[in-house]
């Protein structure tokens, strides 16, 4: 069915087959399932081994979110492995969105369409840079100001002369970037979900997407809003052209920055 599917043109008049879509019971149960650890680990189980704004407290926060993106990878694992999508590299490459873009008015594939990666970095560079960052955030506080009196969880804490030299962090920063950037949120949120929203959500189900992602971070409410509108730009063309390297690149861009700033740590040129 893919095969056929590859040689078919994409547009809104003609779906090309995903084999099943997802009900809408089904994706707000994997969405669940990887969403509620979050704040359990960042406000109920990280105070219980630290005191909240030490260093030894930011540690254990990174190791624990390490661990929620560890989790996504299983789940992940686990539902791709019950549709017989691990058969085989071809199988789950198909199915996870990983093939060149596909031409939404001939349906070929082909890897010149990636040039639309450069629109779409500065949609998402104006809003990460602009002052819309923060307002956007700010916006959970109208429903739920209580979130305001929240501790922050901010990595920037581990910022410290004591770990220069400290050349295992930067280890913990590439496990870090692995499950966060590709193997944890984006092989879920665009590998596992996007692909079969469509029967639920239409020609939207690439904002639903987004949606879905903005409160997975619930251990950092005030980004909410900015992470939903900042998503839009890697969810769109990776549903528009049906391939997640668009998401893949984009939201590892973060991952190349967290990666430069640990290293400037470690190494001690950041002080």
């Amino acid at each position: 069915m893919l095969k056929e599917a590859d040689q078919m043109p994409y547009g809104d008049a003609i779906q090309i087959p995903d084999d099943v879509q997802y009900s809408l019971l089904k994706i707000l149960a994997i969405w669940a399932a990887i969403t509620a650890p979050m704040p359990i680990l960042a406000f109920v189980v990280a105070p219980a081994f630290a005191e909240p704004g030490t260093i030894r407290h930011g540690l254990t926060f990174w190791y624990l979110m390490i661990a929620g993106m560890i989790w996504q990878f299983i789940v992940s694992m686990i539902v791709l492995s019950q549709e017989g999508s691990l058969r085989s590299w071809a199988t789950f490459r198909d199915r996870v969105w990983l093939a060149a873009p596909r031409d939404p008015k001939t349906g070929g594939r082909t890897w010149r369409l990636m040039w639309w990666l450069i629109p779409a970095f500065l949609f998402y560079a104006a809003i990460e840079l602009s002052p819309l960052g923060p307002l956007l955030g700010r916006l959970i506080l109208i429903p739920f100001p209580f979130v305001a009196e929240l501790p922050e969880m901010n990595l920037e804490m581990l910022a410290d002369p004591q770990f220069v030299g400290a050349w295992w962090i930067l280890a913990v920063a590439i496990v870090a970037c692995i499950f966060n950037y590709a193997l944890g949120e984006e092989l879920l949120f665009r590998g596992v979900l996007l692909p079969k929203m469509r029967d639920v959500f239409g020609r939207w189900d690439w904002a639903a997407n987004a949606v879905l992602f903005g409160p997975y971070p619930m251990h950092v409410p005030l980004r909410i809003g900015f992470i939903v509108v900042g998503a839009l730009a890697w969810t769109l063309p990776s549903r528009y052209f049906r391939s997640n390297w668009f998401a893949l690149i984009l939201h590892g861009v973060k991952g190349v920055f967290l990666l430069i700033m640990v290293f400037a740590l470690v190494s001690g040129l950041a002080f």
